[in-house]
């Protein structure tokens, strides 16, 4: 069993309790937006997967979710939607994508995100 120990603070002793080091990679958009997220609606899945050390693997694997799922799904709205040429029509084509990020990221946000 482990021995706890404690600091001495004015009078009182609190316990030396400390997080394992974790290796952490920068997180994307859609990491901080999930972690943004529980923690203000979802604060005990947010305090349970930090005490239990899977927090950073969580975000990290709904970050990699999300850009795979923005690729698939912008990949999918094209075929279904014609896009106007790219070389006369460079405006059009700018809004067209752009269209089409936000619905799939609006799916994303519902998905996985806000979930």
């Amino acid at each position: 069993m482990n021995e706890i120990t404690y600091s001495r603070n004015g009078d009182y002793l609190i316990p030396n309790i400390k997080l394992k080091e974790q290796p952490t990679q920068p997180l994307g958009k859609y990491g901080r937006m999930r972690e943004t997220y529980l923690q203000e609606h979802r604060k005990a899945l947010f305090n349970h997967l930090l005490l239990s050390e899977k927090l950073q693997a969580h975000l990290l694997e709904i970050d990699q979710t999300a850009n795979r799922r923005l690729e698939q799904i912008m990949a999918d709205l094209q075929k279904t939607q014609v896009p106007p040429n790219k070389m006369t029509q460079q405006l059009e084509w700018v809004g067209y994508m752009n269209n089409l990020k936000s619905q799939a990221e609006e799916i994303i946000l519902t998905e996985l995100i806000y979930s």
